[in-house]
């Protein structure tokens, strides 16, 4: 079985909410570890103007180019639901390493301001799927923007998009992600300076 997420891009407000309920269920340190990021696209100039919001973080891809990236085997996909997990003591750090962020094109390994910061990352909130629950970033969405659970469940319910604003499917990775895609019907410019990551850096 594969785990994913779905991504309701039409319904994302840009809110955060996401972020701050990884970080606080996650106790991920203030700094600039983000598990979940959200990234804003903006085009086009007044009156003609997009607006769109991607939320991000591991996609837990079927053929995850971090884990053979990794030379000492730290990162590896779990057989039970496909969730890729970093043992961060096995891990060399940022300031040894770094192979798994250079591997990943969607930044999803992060790393906090320590000296040689190991490796952290979106885990699917292991302890609540445990228990039948879904991420927790997915339950505080205001706007029910997001879904999580198995990918073929998710396909059935929700079609199997791939492609949203801002973001690009690898087919050699197979990132585990369904989208309802906001689109831009006009193609127009990308504004300087869009599309970069958001995340909260002064909590957690």
């Amino acid at each position: 079985m594969q785990t994913g997420f779905y991504f309701d891009q039409t319904l994302c407000t840009g809110c955060f909410a996401c972020i701050v309920a990884c970080k606080d269920w996650n106790d991920v340190a203030a700094g600039p570890a983000s598990w979940r990021r959200v990234v804003t696209i903006e085009k086009g100039k007044y009156p003609d103007l997009f607006v769109a919001f991607l939320s991000t973080a591991c996609y837990h891809c079927a053929e995850p180019a971090c884990v053979d990236a990794c030379p000492v085997s730290a990162i590896y996909k779990r057989e039970e639901d496909g969730v890729v997990v970093v043992n961060r003591e096995t891990c060399l750090g940022k300031d040894a390493c770094e192979a798994c962020l250079q591997a990943c094109p969607y930044d999803a390994p992060q790393f906090g301001t320590e000296e040689n910061a190991k490796m952290q990352k979106c885990h699917f909130c292991l302890d609540r799927l445990a228990e039948g629950k879904k991420p927790t970033c997915v339950d505080a969405c205001p706007m029910r923007a997001m879904d999580a659970g198995p990918i073929e469940e998710l396909r059935v319910k929700y079609g199997d998009m791939r492609e949203g604003e801002g973001f690009a499917y690898a087919e050699k990775l197979q990132p585990s992600i369904i989208f309802k895609p906001k689109k831009d019907t006009k193609s127009l410019p990308l504004q300087k300076g869009s599309g970069r990551s958001n995340f909260m850096t002064n909590g957690g």
